[in-house]
């Protein structure tokens, strides 16, 4: 079997390795728009080694936000604002992507080291969430959402498909869709936060009608070459773990036959009850069983930490890509130090900029 420092490819791109950069927000935009952080960011995570770098989840209209940090896509200011993003991970030897994204009921809310609540009615910041019923997040988000109408339903599509377009012509050849953790797509998949009695609601084909509807619609403007990709929340960890599997994997099969070339397995984070078994890769175990049952490309993350346990993950079979988060933010050099630990021979070519690799087999350290 392959391991993590060969070649993955998707489509028409080729991973460099099998280790990726998994979306995190920074909520360090103005107005939506990048920053000096954003830039130096991207362009670190990407210099360390990694085949991908997914820019965060970036907001596909202006209340698809969570907070008023967050980056956005919804105009072509903003998206070309975007493309020296893109062109400096690629620089670096990684393939650039971007995971696009509406926050829905959680939206209008405080940065996390602000309080991680929503913001006051009275704030000149706030606006009004949508979601696909009035039911609130809870706890610290406790804001009625409004529920959607049919219009705001296909507006909510043409914004996703608005948005991959102009993703790609910043220059991002691998496109995430979020439909997990809580956000909008994903609360027309929960029971929990889905209460509709039309035809986006009740049943499990209803409420898969609106996450296949974007999908498809995304799936028509991106081109065939380039990789299309969904992060789906599979578990909720609320005691109807069997359930909730068999309905992702029937959600995906779905998907793979009109066109999924990835799906990154997560949590649906709407069950208040939930029981989150936090611990070392907690989530491989059904990213393994959803990659064996639907035979699509598969990738993990959360609590991967030790190369040789990555390394593993891809030559038992069990995932394809393996991505990283807190990993890379403590080293943005975690891929070329698991390449050295693996005993990948004379690692930093092709995987660091000749500024670095000169110097580092000059004296013979890698």
């Amino acid at each position: 079997m392959p391991g993590l420092f060969e070649t993955l490819a998707l489509k028409g791109l080729a991973l460099r390795n099998r280790l990726g950069v998994s979306p995190m927000c920074q909520y360090s935009a103005e107005d939506g728009f990048v920053t000096d952080w954003h830039r130096v960011h991207y362009a670190s995570l990407a210099r360390g080694g990694a085949g991908l770098v997914v820019v965060e989840a970036t907001a596909v209209t202006p209340e698809g936000r969570i907070t008023p940090g967050c980056l956005g896509i919804w105009d072509e200011a903003r998206a070309q604002a975007l493309a020296p993003v893109a062109a400096s991970i690629r620089a670096y030897g990684a393939i650039p992507g971007i995971q696009i994204a509406h926050a829905g009921r959680k939206a209008s809310a405080n940065r996390p080291w602000e309080g991680d609540d929503h913001l006051a009615e009275g704030d000149a910041r706030a606006w009004q969430p949508i979601a696909s019923t009035a039911e609130p997040e809870g706890g610290k988000l406790p804001r009625v959402p409004r529920a959607m109408s049919l219009a705001d339903i296909e507006a909510a599509i043409s914004a996703f498909v608005q948005a991959a377009i102009r993703a790609r012509e910043a220059g991002f050849d691998y496109l995430n869709l979020h439909f997990a953790h809580g956000y909008l797509v994903q609360s027309f998949l929960s029971p929990y936060a889905n209460k509709r009695i039309d035809a986006y609601g009740g049943s499990f084909e209803n409420r898969c009608r609106f996450p296949l509807r974007v999908f498809r619609a995304v799936r028509a403007v991106w081109p065939e070459h380039l990789a299309l990709t969904v992060r789906l929340g599979a578990i909720d960890f609320d005691g109807r773990d069997e359930e909730t599997l068999e309905e992702s994997i029937a959600l995906i099969g779905q998907m793979r036959d009109g066109g999924l070339d990835l799906v990154d397995v997560s949590m649906r984070c709407t069950a208040r009850n939930a029981e989150i078994p936090w611990g070392p890769h907690f989530l491989l175990p059904y990213a393994a069983r959803i990659r064996r049952a639907t035979r699509v490309p598969t990738a993990v993350s959360w609590g991967i930490t030790n190369a040789a346990e990555a390394d593993s993950m891809v030559r038992e079979d069990q995932v394809d890509l393996v991505l990283l988060a807190r990993k890379m933010l403590e080293n943005p050099h975690f891929p070329f130090v698991a390449a050295c630990e693996l005993g990948i021979e004379r690692p930093a070519v092709g995987m660091l900029p000749p500024q670095y690799a000169h110097w580092l087999q000059r004296y013979r350290i890698a």
